[in-house]
């Protein structure tokens, strides 16, 4: 695979092709639920700063089985466990690099591994996995990721994000998803680094009322996809539900394009208790309503389950 440095010309891709694109046209797609909370109800301590990109060495077979129980609660789409995986976060660690890209791979074997346990089990319906592609303040592992602004200027983050968007484009996912960007830099520096890789996208922003986390205006960081033909869907993930709709109605009106959103259950974090608080706010209407509105994939994020994912396919049909 050719890498094209930051700034140079790229191959002009055509339309997108495939089997994600092809389910994606055919009809809604459920998305999983959050990796961390699975993995921790079922005993594993992610207090660590690779978070669940920890196991992918330590414990391989729980991120499998984390993503069969989100196939088998009905969900068309596994979000790999690579969210926090990168050559930068594996090396504080000691992991090398030729190591750390056998993991960041293995995140995508892991998954289509529980899609063909699903698989055997019977049912016709698409078993997609999409390469989970966090924010450079996912890596920083200090929470800026929900502000983006990193003092990095977007040539620098296409050259932190180019490297390892190879490594899992070369691995073969369905889909690669840019997902909890926090401002439009990035957001610009993923559209770069992604040109050329021969793998559909998805780019979702994590948003506070009509603003990305850095406080852009949606309209603004949804028309730099509007003409990005890798880009399949564009969005929100790892948000209130209650801004969903908002970003719905933007991004149909400025893109044109899919909408993909996974909100956060509506639970709050507490961190001095380091708890979660309160309650989960999803709905069937919400979900319904998210789909009258356009949106095609839609799943859960943080502190979502298996239970409210089967909510949401039994709802979605």
């Amino acid at each position: 695979m050719t890498s094209n440095a930051p700034g140079s010309p790229s191959p002009v891709p055509g339309p997108p092709s495939g089997p994600f694109a092809a389910a994606l046209a055919a009809d809604v797609l459920v998305l999983d639920g959050g990796m961390s909370n699975q993995l921790e109800s079922a005993g594993h301590d992610l207090s660590d700063e690779l978070w669940s990109a920890r196991l992918l060495a330590e414990r391989p077979e729980a991120i499998t089985e984390a993503h069969l129980a989100y196939f088998e609660a009905g969900a068309n789409v596994a979000i790999t466990a690579s969210y926090q995986a990168t050559f930068e976060g594996f090396a504080k660690r000691g992991i090398d690099g030729d190591r750390a890209a056998e993991l960041m791979s293995l995140s995508i074997g892991l998954a289509a591994d529980a899609a063909a346990r699903a698989g055997t089990r019977g049912g016709t319906r698409p078993l997609l996995v999409a390469a989970s592609v966090g924010p450079y303040g996912a890596m920083l592992a200090d929470g800026s990721e929900y502000r983006g602004r990193y003092g990095l200027d977007v040539a620098e983050l296409e050259r932190f994000h180019r490297p390892r968007l190879e490594v899992l484009a070369a691995a073969r996912p369905d889909v690669l998803a840019l997902e909890t960007i926090p401002d439009t830099d990035e957001a610009e520096a993923l559209l770069r680094a992604v040109r050329g890789l021969d793998v559909p996208a998805w780019l979702s922003y994590t948003v506070a009322g009509d603003r990305t986390r850095a406080g852009q205006p949606l309209e603004d960081a949804f028309a730099l996809a509007a003409d990005a033909a890798e880009v399949v869907a564009v969005g929100v993930n790892c948000c209130a539900s209650e801004d969903v709709d908002g970003a719905i109605e933007t991004a149909v009106r400025v893109t044109g394009k899919p909408v993909v959103v996974y909100p956060n259950s509506g639970e709050t974090w507490d961190a001095s208790a380091r708890s979660w608080t309160g309650r989960s706010t999803f709905t069937t209407e919400q979900v319904q309503g998210w789909r009258k509105a356009g949106a095609r994939l839609i799943g859960g994020c943080c502190r979502v389950g298996p239970e409210a994912v089967s909510a949401i396919a039994r709802t979605l049909g």
